[in-house]
């Protein structure tokens, strides 16, 4: 597993990747950043992918910066499309969305700049799944200007907590919020999570009910911020769907099951 850099936009863009030949499957992140992603990329590598987990602008080890029109789902995803040319990468590509990342993964399928081969959503936003309240706030002016660094890593270590539940120990805890040291980060954030608007989702609904695309699920079904309720009512109403449920794991089921959960991407993307 390596950590490299391209340019996009004249910005130096970080990626996690496992520098081997085979089939590319492009994850992307949400409110987090690539090292929500660290845990599978092993597996999906021994399996023959190629897996790409990269950093939005702002965002982990990216530089640039988001703001509140570079943040909308619509405009990430044309990002990508960005970051993808930009790899040089063409034909069909597998993605892969956690949290609002999968907000980006699923406009992706709809409006491309490119052909999603096959979609999965790990925990992600679905519907009018989101913002959640610790996000939705940030919508507020008052409450972006009223924000200091230190107290959004506060309030992110809280989060990060909750999300990894039985796998929280403090170094995972200190992995996951060491970009938000950096002020520029944390004004990325508030950006997305001023954006977070359910419009995206709901506004792709009659597109995704006539997708020929395979699609996975995989939940953690303790997850008190995307709900598996959501993922039940996906897998039953959206065509061409699979649900994995994840017992006893939350936001962040990657750190809780990574095995299985690299398994289950490798033989979805793998499968003819």
């Amino acid at each position: 597993m390596v950590r490299t850099e391209i340019q996009v936009d004249g910005h130096g863009t970080s990626y996690l990747t496992v520098d081997r030949d085979g089939p590319v499957v492009l994850l992307l992140h949400g409110t987090w950043w690539s090292r929500v992603w660290q845990p599978v990329l092993g597996g999906l590598a021994e399996a023959g992918l190629r897996p790409v987990a990269v950093d939005f602008p702002g965002f982990g080890r990216s530089d640039g910066e988001l703001d509140p029109e570079t943040a909308a789902v619509p405009a990430l995803a044309d990002w990508v499309g960005r970051f993808v040319s930009a790899l040089g990468l063409t034909g069909r590509i597998g993605v892969v969305g956690h949290d609002i990342g999968g907000g980006v993964a699923q406009h992706l399928l709809v409006h491309g700049p490119f052909d999603v081969s096959r979609l999965a959503l790990v925990n992600a936003v679905t519907y009018d799944s989101w913002p959640v309240p610790g996000v939705a706030r940030f919508r507020d002016p008052a409450v972006v200007a009223g924000t200091t660094p230190e107290d959004l890593l506060a309030a992110r270590r809280d989060a990060v907590t909750t999300a990894l539940g039985d796998a929280a120990t403090e170094q995972r805890i200190t992995d996951y919020l060491d970009p938000w040291t950096d002020a520029r980060v944390c004004r990325s954030w508030m950006a997305m999570a001023g954006a977070a608007d359910d419009r995206y989702t709901m506004d792709l609904l009659p597109s995704l009910l006539g997708s020929p695309t395979p699609k996975l699920l995989i939940w953690g079904e303790d997850d008190g911020f995307q709900k598996v309720e959501y993922a039940e009512r996906f897998a039953a109403e959206i065509p061409h769907t699979t649900l994995v449920r994840i017992p006893d794991a939350g936001h962040l089921p990657m750190e809780n099951e990574p095995d299985r959960i690299a398994h289950a991407l490798a033989d979805f993307f793998t499968a003819s």
